[in-house]
């Protein structure tokens, strides 16, 4: 029984693990797409990041946090205490501990199978950029799916309510508070960009 319960501690452990990287995936993606010609990254302590470095190391967090999430899935049903199987997981609508939260996992380990997919030279080049992009956005909808997943799922199956203070819905909350801000400057940089780019030739 003991065992059975740190399988599921690990389990636990690893999906905040898997949450975190995903995080810092979803930062590198957005200072990818707007801030790398921001003068604070053209000092000399940040010579190094280039935007193929920035690149490989926001494609090797996507890989790192689905190993993540595949190893936190794989591990639930083995602790025979957990009530999963793994048809559990893949119609997680018949879970026996919160369906319909399980099933926000679920789908977001789909979105970031989807993703990563999507990212790769050849299925890029025969989706065109365009569609790719739009396909690409799926991460932020997979990043808000794994954060309410993480937020409010016992992670010892149990049923519990959320406790907002405990110290790994803390961590989750964190991350929160990052992408938010992470996406109001995204945000921001989007507008000033559109404005820029539609203002009058005396205007510019």
């Amino acid at each position: 029984m003991e065992n059975e319960s740190i399988l599921i501690d690990i389990s636990s452990v690893l999906g905040l693990i898997a949450t975190v990287v995903l995080t810092i995936n979803m930062l590198l993606g957005i200072l990818l797409s707007s801030f790398l010609n921001s003068p604070f990254l053209k000092q000399k302590q940040f010579k190094k990041l280039t935007p193929n470095t920035i690149n490989n190391i926001h494609n090797y967090t996507a890989y790192i946090a689905l190993l993540f999430v595949f190893a936190h899935v794989i591990l639930i049903p083995l602790g025979n205490s957990s009530n999963f199987t793994y048809k559990d997981l893949i119609f997680p609508l018949n879970a026996p501990h919160q369906p319909t939260i399980v099933l926000f996992g679920f789908l977001a380990f789909l979105a970031l199978i989807t993703v990563i997919i999507s990212t790769q030279k050849l299925v890029k080049r025969a989706l065109g950029y365009s569609l790719w992009k739009w396909i690409h956005m799926i991460s932020y909808g997979t990043c808000l799916l794994f954060i309410i997943h993480g937020l409010l799922m016992d992670p010892e199956l149990k049923d519990r309510p959320t406790d907002w203070i405990d110290g790994e819905k803390l961590l989750v909350e964190l991350c929160v508070i990052v992408l938010l801000i992470a996406t109001y400057f995204r945000y921001k940089h989007y507008i000033y960009e559109h404005k820029k780019n539609n203002a009058s030739p005396y205007e510019k």
